[in-house]
């Protein structure tokens, strides 16, 4: 069990406003006002964005499959786990099981929940991420934005070796395949 403790006394400061300031599509950008336990009143700016899930596909020979795909936001191609945005109230496991056979054009017949996880502390999203086993070939459906994608079947340790090392930046693929690691008690 964690040593690590939360305050039972939630927020330790007041919200006195909040002003969305621009949207587009589920994503929007919100400026809150906020009081600190001192007195002085600072701005606080806030990304409201969808909850998402990270999928860590494992085959019975200890396989997983990793996505690439050029991430316009940094300029750069990016390796990572099968993941996506859900929908305004979609399911989280129905959610990685559509964006695991979306992007790979595999099925999964179980998923074992890895936990969640947050992302820059100004957002407001869950990421919800699972371990995918019972896998079989199905047909792949991409978005149009993901066109680009490359598909790569490895070993899952030279995947988390890939995390651990550097060569994944993606920080809740990073997440996603050291907790599947652990699950499959690979570390």
């Amino acid at each position: 069990m964690s040593k690590l403790s939360h305050p039972t006394s939630g927020r330790p400061f007041e919200v006195l406003t909040q002003k969305e300031v621009g949207r587009k599509g589920q994503f929007a950008v919100r400026d809150d006002m906020i009081r600190l336990p001192s007195g002085e009143e600072v701005p606080y700016v806030v990304v409201v964005n969808p909850d998402s899930v990270f999928v860590v596909p494992h085959f019975e020979n200890g396989d997983t499959l990793l996505v690439r795909q050029w991430r316009h936001a940094w300029d750069a191609s990016s390796w990572e786990v099968p993941a996506g945005t859900l929908t305004r109230g979609e399911d989280p496991m129905q959610g990685a099981l559509r964006e695991l056979e979306e992007e790979t054009g595999f099925r999964a017949e179980r998923l074992t929940s890895l936990g969640v996880a947050h992302g820059a502390a100004i957002l407001t999203g869950t990421a919800h991420m699972y371990l995918a086993d019972g896998l079989t070939e199905s047909k792949q459906n991409r978005e149009a934005y993901e066109q680009d994608m490359e598909v790569m079947r490895l070993p899952l340790q030279e995947a988390l070796e890939a995390a651990l090392s550097g060569d994944i930046g993606h920080s809740t693929s990073v997440t996603s395949l050291a907790r599947a690691a652990r699950a499959l008690k690979l570390i």
